[in-house]
């Protein structure tokens, strides 16, 4: 029977498709034909006609241009009318490109994506690891650095232990500081390492670095960041920008290395660790404490940096804390770097040496001191008070986070397969001097992407044969010369030199603001929240109406950024509660939302009664009201 069953409906399926074949054969005659062409208007039929062209030239991949869509001797006609699928491509080509960001904005997002600890360096402290007891190892790391009482494993690379005896110290100096070096010394390297960085970028190959004096060294991680950040210029030059691996200590710029630190465990470690590699040209010394004989001239301190990092919060009073920062200053060093991953203790020590710089400007007795005086070169556009600062109820901090690639060990002594890390810091950069006084002239605010919108612009003028005057004519002229930079268009074009247009940068990159949180990104427009050299946090809106450089500038800028476009509309300022209990004006408060806000209602006691007042009347209103129903149902 299924069998019978399956013969009939195969039957009935070779009988239909028979019947399919034979009525839509083209030998039958259109009268007995089911589907018989219709008698369409000729002009419905030229259009059909064009609509089956354009198929094909799509199918085809060519392009031919119809009458009042492209002129057939435009060169950008394939980029104007591309699909929105092929716009999206060729975005995603452009962002590779290095021009498509303005120089300005390219040079205030200059940083380090991700820091990869060079191999050398990996190599030494691999070879420690491997003389030591990995379970001891782990066991000695979660008690340093694990963070406890979390659900998660949260590593904190802070070191401030402290030795009850000499005893205790001697059984777990050593053990310690080998822990130290392998969870602590990979993190500290890539703060320390993008902060260098980023100073070297902003003061110039005219900063030449030869001594550093370290405080608080612990096992040479400011040794080998600031090794591996000054590099010999033809080395660095070789070099790809984002190529660390290959990065060695011997092929360093510096001359000497000073590092300072009681702590023998971890300088004993330091020092194993520099025992098999290849120093080269530098001088490296530790001591305990700074020596009198180790100060320097002020004139000859131009080229010695004075470094500490992550030692603010290891000491434990206020009064050794402002030691160290006199020490610093007293040192001669013309740039002091201060790190740390308290925020509190950098500003109060940025604010302690700019007192100490404004207290030479008024010293008669140091008239003939130069340089005199101090400024700030990162990250504060401005010399003033922190708007961010306030001691013991601050909940806002200007902290920056640098992305580390975890070495294998790293990853095998926290038990992690995560290959990333981010290490929060913060840090100020504070140079002797009076500050940079910021040039007349802006250069660099042109990309790809206003090049791009100057041509069009020129087109659509062609188009409606409007004569430009010499100077506009001139300056669309430059606006080709891609290597060369163009200043606003206008009567006076100026076309600088790379080396030129970088100098003038580094002036102007002094009052740029800096982006001190996450940008917020809409579809229209962009929010900045940034400090501005007037020593306040401002609100920046970039609309898409300022123009499509300025707007893809600020699409692609990020935490930490210094922002060269000036907004269109004035910027709003922001505040922070001034003490405890204080609510700034509605709407100016920093990092919050209007609907978070209470807005300023304070509770009471009678309004809490009227509120129950109400709610039960509430009630009552709506149970009498559903008697009522109840009894019309009946």
């Amino acid at each position: 029977m299924l069998r019978l069953g399956c013969r009939s409906t195969l039957g009935v399926v070779l009988r239909r498709q028979a019947e399919i074949t034979r009525y839509s054969s083209t030998s039958v005659p259109h009268a007995v034909h089911p589907n018989a062409p219709l008698e369409l208007d000729p002009a419905f039929q030229a259009l059909l006609k064009d609509v089956e062209i354009s198929l094909h030239n799509k199918a085809s991949g060519s392009f031919t241009p119809r009458e009042l869509e492209v002129y057939p001797d435009d060169p950008d006609a394939e980029m104007d009318y591309l699909t929105s699928a092929e716009l999206d491509a060729q975005d995603d080509l452009l962002d590779k490109k290095e021009g498509r960001k303005s120089p300005a904005a390219a040079f205030g997002s200059q940083r380090v994506a991700s820091v990869v600890l060079p191999s050398e360096l990996q190599s030494t402290i691999g070879r420690m690891i491997a003389e030591s007891d990995k379970h001891a190892l782990r066991h000695d790391a979660q008690r340093l650095f694990m963070k406890a009482g979390s659900s998660q494993a949260e590593w904190i690379p802070s070191y401030d232990v402290k030795y009850k005896s000499g005893k205790e110290a001697g059984r777990h100096a050593m053990s310690d500081a080998t822990a130290f070096a392998t969870v602590a010394l990979p993190a500290h390297y890539s703060a320390i390492y993008a902060v260098l960085d980023h100073v070297k970028q902003r003061l110039g190959p005219e900063w030449d670095v030869r001594r550093v004096f370290d405080w608080g060294a612990a096992t040479g991680s400011g040794l080998w960041a600031s090794g591996h950040a000054f590099q010999r210029h033809g080395d660095a030059q070789i070099r790809a920008p984002g190529d660390m691996e290959d990065i060695q200590i011997s092929h360093t710029s510096l001359d000497s290395y000073l590092g300072i630190d009681k702590r023998e465990g971890l300088v004993r470690i330091g020092k194993r660790l520099m025992r098999d590699v290849e120093m080269g040209g530098l001088s490296v010394a530790w001591q305990k404490s700074f020596h009198e004989d180790d100060v320097i001239a002020r004139p000859d301190g131009s080229n010695v940096m004075a470094l500490s990092a992550f030692l603010l919060s290891s000491l434990p009073t206020h009064v050794d804390r402002k030691l160290l920062v006199k020490e610093m200053w007293n040192s001669g060093a013309e740039v002091i770097v201060l790190i740390d991953n308290n925020f509190e203790l950098v500003a109060e020590s940025r604010e302690y040496l700019l007192k100490l710089g404004r207290k030479e400007l008024e010293d008669p007795e140091l008239e003939t001191v130069t340089p005199k005086g101090a400024h700030v070169v990162a990250p504060c556009p401005h010399d003033g008070a922190c708007p961010l600062y306030h001691p013991g109820y601050g909940k806002l901090e200007c902290s920056f986070a640098q992305r580390m690639q975890r070495p294998e060990f790293v990853r095998k002594t926290k038990h992690s397969g995560t290959g990333h890390e981010d290490t929060s810091y913060s840090y100020a950069v504070i140079r002797r001097g009076p500050r940079p006084v910021r040039p007349s002239m802006k250069v660099g605010r042109i990309g790809d992407v206003g090049r791009r919108e100057l041509v069009k612009d020129d087109q659509s003028l062609s188009v409606t044969e409007l004569q430009l005057d010499a100077n506009q004519q001139h300056a669309l002229e430059l606006v080709d010369q891609v290597a060369l930079p163009l200043e606003d268009v206008g009567s006076d074009v100026v076309a600088l030199t790379p080396a030129e247009t970088a100098a003038t940068l580094r002036q102007e990159a002094y009052s740029w603001p800096r982006l001190v949180f996450p940008p917020l990104k809409r579809s229209g427009h962009m929010i900045l929240d940034g400090c501005t050299a007037e020593g306040q946090i401002m609100r920046l809106t970039i609309p898409r109406s300022q123009g499509k450089q300025p707007f893809y500038d600020a699409r692609k800028s990020s935490w930490g950024d210094i922002f060269p476009h000036e907004p269109k509309n004035p910027p709003q300022v922001r505040h922070q509660p001034s003490r405890p209990g204080h609510t700034p004006t509605e709407g100016q408060d920093i990092g919050k939302r209007r609907h978070m806000r209470n807005h300023g209602k304070k509770a009471s006691y009678g309004q809490l009664a009227e509120d129950i007042k109400q709610s039960r009347k509430s009630q009552r209103r709506a149970r009498r009201l559903a008697d009522a129903y109840a009894d019309d149902e009946d």
